[in-house]
């Protein structure tokens, strides 16, 4: 196990030397200035010289060959320096401790809301095969896996916020300061990043239960006269989760990719409504730095997911 997570490490090591490479170049292919659309936004840029311009792209790294800035952010970050906001002009770190939270908080809420209910949902339809339940849920898994993120959550917005006055149409309170308007606020935000992955879950572990129950060992199980829950839930259900845990994992990028549209439906001011804004101002340090955070995140969590096969199934052994 020890060589596997090593090897493991090291393939991720790869992955995010090419991730911070692809960014840190696409970035730069984009046209315009940073500086430029920096200085129009604050109406500067009809008094600014162009030495001062020249300064500015001093200050922040831009006037160094494009290799040397690779080189230095690269060097800065590994110090824990994640460089300062061209457009902010402040250091990108305090910006993500003020936004990551958000999105971690309606990212949890929704990658635990998708697993436990895309679990029941698709072992309710596995084991209800043909009745009524399973010919409600398979529908309403293909509904989910097609509506775009920012469809549903405008029809949310439409329906339980400006007819129905239910829930608030946007903005943002953490739990810790007012519990019950939070608690309001996110379940619009969190029912749009789940519906994917609820209904993805559904769908894997319907078909991953109905195929393990063809098992033979099932079938002994069967004849032994086990009661059904006893069958289902101590010897079909660990085998069957093994394909939905994998989808979990891929499920985590998921999330963060639609958190940068439902945070912008919202106006929620999280990580990727940050992205958003830093990638249309070509905020160059933000967006490298949230992407990069974002890839460490996925692929500890593909880690886990991997690793934890082996608990799943004692016959799977990593060497």
């Amino acid at each position: 196990m020890t060589t596997y997570i090593v090897r493991r490490l090291i393939q991720a090591l790869v992955v995010l030397i090419l991730v911070t490479l692809m960014v840190f170049f696409v970035m730069r292919l984009l046209p315009g200035d940073p500086v430029l659309i920096y200085v129009a936004q604050t109406a500067e840029l009809q008094a600014m010289p162009p030495e001062m311009l020249d300064k500015l792209r001093a200050e922040f790294g831009l006037d160094k060959p494009i290799m040397v800035q690779y080189a230095n952010w690269v060097a800065d970050v590994f110090q824990g320096d994640f460089g300062t906001s061209i457009f902010y002009r402040e250091k990108v770190g305090k910006l993500m401790l003020e936004r990551f939270p958000v999105t971690i908080h309606l990212g949890l809420l929704a990658f635990i809301f998708g697993a436990i209910f895309g679990v029941l949902a698709g072992l309710l339809a596995a084991v209800r095969r043909g009745k009524w339940v399973d010919r409600v849920i398979t529908p309403l898994t293909y509904v989910g896996i097609t509506i775009p993120v920012f469809l549903l959550g405008i029809l949310l917005i439409y329906a339980f916020g400006l007819k129905l006055h239910w829930l608030p149409i946007s903005g943002y309170t953490s739990p810790l300061d007012d519990f019950w308007l939070s608690t309001r606020q996110v379940i619009m935000p969190v029912l749009c990043l789940a519906v994917f992955g609820l209904a993805a879950n559904a769908r894997q572990m319907r078909s991953a239960m109905l195929e393990v129950t063809r098992q033979d060992y099932i079938r002994t199980a069967w004849s032994k006269g086990l009661r059904e829950s006893t069958v289902i839930m101590k010897h079909a259900l660990k085998n069957s989760l093994i394909p939905v845990i994998t989808l979990m994992g891929i499920g985590v990028s998921v999330i963060f990719g639609g958190s940068v549209l439902v945070e912008t439906v919202f106006a929620i001011p999280g990580v990727g409504r940050l992205l958003v804004s830093s990638i249309f101002g070509q905020d160059y340090v933000v967006v490298q730095a949230i992407t990069l955070v974002i890839a460490v995140i996925v692929l500890l969590v593909n880690l886990i997911v991997d690793i934890s096969y082996a608990w799943l199934d004692p016959r799977i052994r990593y060497g």
